[in-house]
């Protein structure tokens, strides 16, 4: 089975750079100057690190094969892989096919649904939670909401603040530090007191 590594994304320059959605933990390792990586579509690789860096948080790279911005323009969109037979065992990693049909259970004890997938997102990953109630939750994919993952035992557990879940909306405080505007007494944009 192939594992997405990174998502090419623009041209970044008129050298061929690219800049990359990166799906791997271990970018320093996959990315390291002379790996070669495989691509989907297969047309457009396989493709050769020549070099790497990284600029306020985002990962860019220059191909063998790509030496200019026309080229590089032309990766736009190919998803980098990897075979998973030769990935690296790490007990804190899992791959979306291992995720979606887990258990969903919070941490007192009740099912909560059912794990269906997993979806990136700009600032993080996200479980997507099909509800006991049939209701579809994202739930942030991070230790604080989702402290435990058992793979083997068919479940993760939530642990989630009130209102994020479709089932406890009834319980969602939104107070004006929450809400980030400040303003206290407005509804639609219109002040109460006019």
């Amino acid at each position: 089975m192939l594992l997405t590594v990174a998502r090419i994304g623009r041209a970044h320059g008129l050298r061929g750079e690219v800049a990359l959605d990166l799906r791997t933990d271990a970018p320093e390792d996959r990315l390291a100057a002379g790996a070669v990586l495989t691509t989907e579509p297969a047309s457009a690789g396989p493709l050769t690190v020549v070099r790497t860096r990284v600029q306020q948080g985002r990962w860019y790279v220059t191909f063998a094969e790509a030496s200019d911005r026309t080229a590089a323009e032309g990766l736009t969109g190919v998803t980098l892989v990897v075979d998973a037979d030769d990935s690296d065992d790490d007990e804190d990693a899992w791959y979306p096919h291992e995720l979606a049909g887990l258990r969903a259970e919070h941490v007192d004890g009740r099912v909560l649904g059912e794990v269906v997938g997993l979806e990136h997102a700009p600032a993080h990953d996200v479980l997507v939670v099909r509800e006991t109630d049939g209701a579809r939750t994202l739930v942030p994919f991070v230790r604080a909401i989702v402290p435990v993952v058992d793979v083997a035992g068919g479940r993760v557990v939530l642990d989630p603040p009130g209102g994020l879940l479709a089932s406890d909306a009834a319980n969602l405080v939104v107070s004006d530090e929450t809400r980030g505007d400040g303003a206290a007494g407005t509804r639609d944009g219109v002040d109460d007191e006019a």
